[in-house]
């Protein structure tokens, strides 16, 4: 990496920040003046942020600081520094989209998320870097460890920042690996929850049916915290409709499980696309864990996931990027532009065939969940891939998750031949978001105590 954990309070995770400040241990502007060093130190190696304003950041840090002194009440994340995807509204500060087509454009609305972010005392501290549209064609961003590889993408620069303690969290959105990847690539925790636990309101949209709010941090309490401040019904989203209340994350990722969990270790069809090193690291992934682990086949109609999750992507594509396909079609990469081009191509039928697989092929999964606690599966394909400027690696071993709307958390336990991280990817049931962090956290900890 760039350089290693620092000593000042920028290296504090997001839970450790969010107690420090509450406690009085630490102010939010010194925390914010040393996350602001630390981007100075490494930003033109690493490029993680598509906008930046320093005095803004600063004067909501004094902001929340003096609130406070006063005495008031605080919010769970109070005078914590947090980065948010080039795709989120933000009110009165740039939302560019990772196109030179939105170049300059301000809104004047947060997006719900945000909206929750401040509510909870969270200083917005810049718009991360986004590839284009939050589709394939890479942005500027480049891996921590390593800059001659990538980030992984969508979520370029969330990643980066959290991994190279810019900021202790970040937001991230995911269609098909949009956050796994970029999270393995990065050696940090993502956490995508299930399909509908955070509302969309003010984010681009590419495919209603798949597009999903997540997060980042540096461990799988923070990633709990912050999912969990964002989660919640939204009348600007019809799929989190069904939400009564928030389920406390953050309270049941802490707790031991009762009993040792369950894990089925899923090679899904797309394992002969592992690199060499990936497949030896998951073999002793497995020896580690060897009690917990339950040999489980997946369901066979898993094998279609991928290509019909590309036609419903694609589609959705072609209809939420059509002004932009249609009026400034010479500024977009031809990389989207041939996926455009795709969904455009799509017949009615065949994307109602598509639908209904996808909701009959969830339930399938689902039935996996009656024997096992979570799912372990890689989270990308080896280590990050040289050559950023040319892609961002394969979302593949995100796909079938993604396309079934299960959570999902990306762990940084495995390292590849140059040393590089390799993430392990966690599923669970879906609407079991609780669990699956308890799992999580239980491998973690476990693991640790091999070492």
């Amino acid at each position: 990496m760039t350089a290693g954990t620092p000593s000042s309070a920028s290296g504090l995770g997001l839970i450790e920040a969010a107690h420090d400040i509450a406690a009085g241990l630490i102010k939010s502007e010194d925390l914010v003046r040393d996350c602001l060093d630390r981007i100075e130190a490494h930003e033109d190696a690493i490029q993680a942020w598509q906008y930046l304003n320093a005095d803004n950041a600063l004067s909501e840090a004094r902001s929340r600081d003096d609130m406070r002194a006063s005495g008031r009440p605080i919010g769970r994340l109070h005078g914590v520094p947090v980065g948010i995807k080039d795709i989120m509204d933000t009110a009165f500060i740039p939302t560019e989209r990772g196109t030179p087509i939105y170049e300059g454009r301000v809104p004047k609305k947060d997006a719900v998320v945000v909206e929750r972010l401040r509510s909870a005392g969270a200083v917005i501290m810049g718009k991360t870097v986004t590839t284009e549209f939050a589709v394939m064609h890479p942005g500027k961003t480049r891996n921590p460890f390593d800059p001659k590889r990538t980030p992984g993408g969508s979520s370029s620069g969330s990643a980066a920042a959290v991994a190279s303690y810019m900021v202790p969290g970040a937001l991230g959105t995911q269609t098909n690996g949009s956050m796994i990847r970029p999270a393995s690539h990065c050696g940090v925790v993502g956490f995508k929850p299930t399909f509908g636990l955070i509302p969309r309101t003010g984010i681009l949209m590419l495919s209603k049916l798949l597009d999903t709010v997540g997060v980042f941090g540096r461990s799988v309490e923070d990633a709990a915290l912050l999912a969990e401040v964002l989660m919640g019904a939204d009348v600007g989203d019809s799929d989190t409709g069904h939400l009564a209340a928030v389920p406390p994350l953050s309270l049941i990722a802490n707790q031991d499980p009762t009993m040792p969990p369950r894990l089925a270790f899923a090679r899904t069809p797309v394992w002969d696309q592992t690199e060499a090193d990936t497949r030896e690291a998951f073999d002793e992934l497995c020896a580690a864990l060897a009690d917990a682990i339950v040999d489980m086949p997946i369901p066979e109609d898993c094998s279609h996931a991928v290509e019909q999750h590309r036609l419903i992507m694609n589609a959705d594509l072609a209809h939420y990027l059509r002004r932009e396909f249609e009026t400034h079609g010479d500024r977009i990469s031809d990389t989207l532009k041939s996926q455009i081009e795709e969904g455009r191509t799509i017949l009615a039928m065949d994307y109602a065939r598509a639908v209904s697989f996808k909701e009959a092929l969830t339930e399938a999964v689902e039935e996996m969940f009656e024997e096992v606690d979570a799912i372990i599966t890689p989270a990308s394909t080896g280590e990050a891939p040289l050559n950023p400027e040319t892609g961002t690696g394969n979302p593949v071993f995100c796909t079938l998750w993604q396309f079934c709307g299960l959570p999902s958390v990306s762990l940084p336990l495995l390292q590849g031949t140059n040393g590089l991280p390799v993430g392990v990817q966690v599923v669970g049931r879906r609407g079991d978001d609780g669990r699956l962090l308890r799992t999580a956290n239980w491998i973690m900890k476990t693991l640790q105590e091999e070492e």
